[in-house]
């Protein structure tokens, strides 16, 4: 009977929970995202401002179920749409059980590091937060210590106090990945699974699919396009008499005809290796063949209008 005892005391409960990543934008949040989750469910780029949407990541483990919740990088908006993912952003914090403030290690910590910290400042009172120093492999093990050291700091003068866990990790070799993703869990409420197992994330099959056309579309542009490109799914549908294979009818949306004209490229050419790299990529999330149909449209000063942007879904 004591044994039963000891047993009963010794089992660890379940826990579930959701965790926010939060940063400037392009401090690798999406990339972690993807890394904790094992797979890519957050499209990524070396342009500021890609994410979106709050996007959904489930890690699955034997004694717990971590939601990640991948944000658009908060920041001074200068447009409608600026101010709407700034929303979202705010939104997904006095949600969440626990936030990681990203910082990467291979720039310096500046004002709109600052901001964030000041934001989450009132937030910390209740909610843990973890500093967190990205890309770790891009610099050597004493920047990685300074980096730390100045993300404690930060944290401190922005009347946050003490982070509840101060980790380094690198996403792109899995370094201390799986210990984030312990920590994270551990700060989580014991609760049931959320998700069924196995799923590894909640968004929509037309969202993913948009986003990796996006993605495919923002490889190699100039710097003004990402904020002016916004992708559509118009239909997805099985062929007729075409067993297994999906038609996918897609538009991009840019503000000006010049901007059209560097998606589509000379010939059409960009646009079909858009294409290509996309459907690939649809294919994987899907398990099916795709024909993959792209049409660039101009909608001038989207990110301005409030009646386009909710038509795009914003």
């Amino acid at each position: 009977m004591a044994r039963d005892v000891v047993l009963q005391h010794t089992e660890r409960p379940f826990r579930a929970g959701f965790a926010c990543l939060v940063g400037r934008p392009n401090v690798g949040k999406s990339t972690l995202t993807n890394s904790l989750v094992g797979q890519k469910v957050a499209i990524t780029s070396s342009r500021p401002q890609t994410t979106r949407h709050a996007i959904r990541g489930i890690v699955h483990q034997p004694h717990g179920q971590l939601v990640l919740v991948d944000t658009p990088g908060l920041h001074r908006p200068r447009t409608l749409l600026g101010q709407r993912l700034n929303s979202v952003v705010r939104a997904t914090w006095s949600e969440v059980d626990t936030i990681g403030f990203c910082v990467p290690a291979d720039v310096v910590i500046g004002a709109g590091d600052r901001f964030i910290a000041g934001e989450l400042a009132a937030l910390a009172r209740r909610t843990p937060v973890f500093g967190i120093v990205t890309k770790t492999d891009l610099v050597p093990p004493p920047r990685v210590a300074e980096q730390l050291a100045g993300l404690a700091d930060l944290a401190r003068s922005a009347g946050m106090g003490e982070f509840t866990e101060l980790v380094p990790v690198s996403a792109v070799d899995g370094f201390q990945v799986g210990l984030l993703a312990d920590l994270l869990l551990a700060r989580m409420p014991e609760s049931p699974p959320l998700y069924p197992g196995g799923e590894l994330t909640d968004e929509p099959e037309r969202t993913l699919v948009a986003e990796l056309v996006r993605e495919a579309a923002l490889e190699g542009v100039r710097d003004e396009l990402p904020h002016s490109l916004a992708v559509v799914v118009e239909e997805m549908s099985p062929r007729q008499g075409r067993e297994g294979l999906l038609d996918v009818y897609v538009n991009l949306y840019v503000e000006r005809d010049s901007q059209k004209a560097i998606v589509i490229g000379r010939g059409g050419r960009r646009l079909k290796e858009v294409g290509s790299r996309a459907r690939a990529h649809i294919e994987a999330l899907l398990g099916t063949p795709v024909y993959l149909d792209l049409h660039v449209k101009v909608a001038k000063d989207w990110q301005r209008d409030p009646k386009q942007l909710r038509r795009l879904g914003f």
